[in-house]
């Protein structure tokens, strides 16, 4: 089993944290979709990463399904809580973090294929906005507690540490540390884990 992804894709990086948290027996195998001969499209007819390569020769796609996959068959403390209310709770922290991180990529990604990349247009200024109002809700809720639910590290951590991550690394320019000091404080944490520096 092979995990296929660019290094440098956020939601490859969210696969990755939950395989080394979970103990899982998956090498990870860096593979960009756009190389000439990728095997992404071999196990992803939508060629895109994350993909898992199966023993089977199957693939299985998606970071959310991967995830739980991983936190399935591996070791150690749930990521997703096994029962309904806090399961929810798990998966929309998950859609928050996934959220402000497709906002990213719109505007660092997608917006080199458009002619129009001023910051002040319309579409740019509404991405800039969910990921400002995605952080300060992550913010709200956190509070000064050390994980986003539950009292322990979860799907939740993994998907918004994910996104500030990529705050970092594709669009820098934006100090969310000064706009939202508890997210500082929380993501000062979490980028402690192995996990997470292993995979900067």
């Amino acid at each position: 089993m092979k995990l296929l992804g660019s290094p440098t894709s956020p939601y490859a990086r969210k696969a990755r944290i939950a395989l080394i948290e979970k103990n899982v027996n998956c090498e990870f195998v860096p593979d960009r979709p756009s190389a000439p001969g990728s095997n992404v499209p071999k196990y992803n007819p939508l060629g895109k990463v994350p993909v898992v390569a199966l023993d089977n020769g199957k693939g299985m796609i998606d970071s959310s399904v991967i995830v739980e996959y991983f936190d399935g068959i591996g070791s150690g403390p749930k990521l997703i809580p096994a029962d309904f209310e806090n399961r929810i709770a798990a998966k929309q922290w998950e859609a928050l973090g996934d959220g402000i991180t497709d906002a990213i990529v719109a505007l660092t990604h997608d917006s080199r294929y458009t002619k129009d990349c001023d910051p002040n247009a319309d579409w740019y200024q509404k991405q800039l906005k969910k990921i400002e109002r995605g952080c300060a809700a992550a913010e709200q809720d956190i509070g000064n507690n050390d994980f986003c639910h539950g009292g322990a590290f979860g799907l939740g951590d993994i998907c918004i540490g994910m996104a500030l991550g990529y705050l970092d690394r594709a669009y820098s320019q934006y100090d969310w540390r000064t706009k939202f000091p508890g997210l500082k404080r929380y993501a000062d944490k979490l980028f402690a884990r192995a996990s997470f520096a292993s995979t900067l």
